[in-house]
């Protein structure tokens, strides 16, 4: 056998195996990872709070009259 035919089997063999390598590779990988959704933070200043206001109001609807809670909140000074 000479060292050209030698070299040409060798490399189509080194194909060959590195085509199967990779197609394994790809089938063994975990799906990605979904990244959670980022949170709000308000972080007021040490002299303000919140107030809030809440009542009831009556919604009609084609099933009836139904008493619904409506809330309103506002920062406040000290």
């Amino acid at each position: 056998m000479s060292v050209k035919s030698f070299i040409v089997i060798a490399s189509l063999a080194a194909l060959s195996f590195t085509g199967g390598m990779s197609s394994a590779a790809a089938q063994t990988q975990p799906p990605a990872r979904t990244r959670p959704h980022p949170r709000i933070e308000v972080n007021p200043r040490p002299l303000i709070h919140r107030r809030c206001a809440d009542w009831y109001v009556l919604q009609y609807r084609p099933s009836g009259t139904v008493l619904f809670p409506e809330q309103h909140c506002w920062w406040v000074r000290g």
